[in-house]
């Protein structure tokens, strides 16, 4: 290695303790640029030193007002289907990565117009959309995702590699003949991991996959990897990735997501009312189920900014009909009142992307914070139209 790798912590989420949650409209997430370009530059580093290329997912951080800064330090973005590559496109420099688990035949030519590789996820696919992206007399890279059939998720649900995984070509079902055309492989079965299970799947696959990697000029190892984590063995990645490079002569890739945003923005929001049924209860403007729909799917229980360790025990749950629209129990210093705000942390991330409007329940306002300047601008606050304008 050339230099040693930064120790600091992406995003720190002290920076929020000092924040004045008032100043924002309720519900609302708010990012911090300093932290997204502290996780950005942490990308790079590693980049720079183990020579991968790596590219945003915006499945995971699709705030593309923050496309420019992406495009500073990243080689690109990967998308998942028609909409993500037409925003990649239009909001953010370098190339455009496109995987789709099926791709519509009616979508198609329009993705492809989009996109600097398009990845395809079963060789029927592959063989059915080659002969139009040689017409399209576009150079455009064809990739395929496998699935290495070696597991390291701890949730099925969001395990690729998992039992009767729909994700991917079954590396044992792959034959030298299905990558005709095939320029790159493709593999994603990580999820928030640390180095550690990256090295194991490689190892479990590397025997196997090297007599079918002649011919090819890039392998994506896909994202899931916590790269901006503080206890990431970033050192380990690199030269991982050197040696990866070194022993296959291809061109590595790198498809983080939430490692963009990690520790890099809250949502704020406030108590509606509150109530008490065997334990105190308080029912809030932030749904589970409208804006934090992993704290159902997952579950998983999100940080809530200086949570007491004395104090009185709340359930917080959302405003929706939905009987478990619940986001966890929670004390707090002091007994909750009306009007009060709080904040969730690391909400930047899949939070963003993944909120609805059930129940006619508000979207949260977007706003992006300076915490070196204080710099604050609303980016976005939504309203009944946005609501209706899906609707018929």
């Amino acid at each position: 290695m050339t230099a040693p790798m930064m120790a600091t912590q992406a995003g720190d989420p002290a920076a929020f303790r000092d924040f004045d949650l008032h100043r924002v409209p309720s519900p609302c997430f708010v990012v911090d640029e300093i932290a997204v370009e502290r996780n950005l530059a942490m990308l790079r580093d590693v980049a720079d030193l183990s020579g991968a290329r790596i590219m945003a997912a915006l499945k995971a951080f699709s705030m593309f007002s923050l496309g420019p800064l992406v495009g500073r330090y990243l080689s690109g973005t990967c998308a998942s289907g028609l909409y993500e590559a037409r925003l990649a496109r239009e909001e953010y420099p370098g190339e455009v990565a496109t995987f789709c688990a099926a791709y519509k035949d009616s979508e198609f030519d329009e993705t492809l117009s989009y996109s600097d590789h398009v990845i395809f996820n079963s060789v029927a696919q592959k063989n059915r959309f080659l002969p139009r992206i040689k017409a399209s007399g576009r150079e455009i890279s064809v990739g395929l995702r496998i699935n290495p059939e070696h597991s390291e998720g701890d949730v099925p649900r969001y395990d690729p590699a998992a039992p009767h995984s729909r994700l991917g070509v079954p590396l044992s079902q792959l034959r030298p003949e299905d990558l005709a055309g095939v320029d790159g492989l493709h593999m994603h079965t990580l999820c928030e991991q640390d180095f550690d299970p990256l090295e194991r799947t490689w190892m479990a696959i590397r025997e196997r996959i090297a007599p079918l990697i002649s011919g090819l000029s890039w392998l994506n190892l896909g994202g899931g990897h916590h790269i901006t984590r503080e206890d990431y063995q970033r050192d380990a990645l690199v030269v991982f990735l050197r040696t990866l490079r070194s022993e296959t002569g291809l061109q590595i890739y790198l498809e983080p997501g939430e490692a963009v945003a990690l520790n890099a923005g809250i949502l704020v929001g406030e108590v509606l009312d509150t109530a008490h049924n065997g334990m105190d209860l308080a029912i809030t403007d932030i749904s589970a189920t409208c804006h934090m729909p992993d704290v159902i799917e997952a579950p998983y229980r999100p940080a809530l900014l200086g949570e007491a360790t004395k104090g009185p025990l709340y359930r917080l749950g959302g405003a929706s009909c939905l009987a478990g629209d619940v986001i966890g129990d929670y004390r707090f210093a002091a007994p909750l009142a009306v009007g009060d705000r709080f904040a969730f942390l690391d909400q930047a991330h899949y939070s963003m992307v993944k909120t609805n409007s059930f129940n006619g329940v508000p979207l949260p306002s977007i706003a992006l914070w300076n915490s070196e300047t204080d710099d604050l601008r609303i980016l976005r606050q939504f309203g009944y139209d946005d609501f209706k304008g899906r609707l018929s």
